[in-house]
């Protein structure tokens, strides 16, 4: 019988360290949202243009060695 209850048991204690946890986690403020939005933004905009630089020179030189 214990052996059929103890995965029940570690079920139970899993989902009630889960709750536990949860109750822990803080919502950020609209203050905080808005500098990672801004953030990610001024991020994801540096990438674009590397990458774009990158794009334009690398066609650049390709047309240059073999154009």
């Amino acid at each position: 019988m214990t052996t059929i209850a103890k995965p029940f048991i570690a079920i139970g204690c899993f989902i009630r360290q889960t709750v536990d946890e949860l109750r822990k986690v803080v919502t950020p403020s609209v203050r905080e949202w808005a500098g990672w939005i801004v953030g990610v933004g001024v991020f994801v905009l540096l990438l674009m243009a590397l990458a774009t630089g990158m794009d334009f020179g690398l066609g650049k030189l390709t047309l240059f060695i073999f154009g």
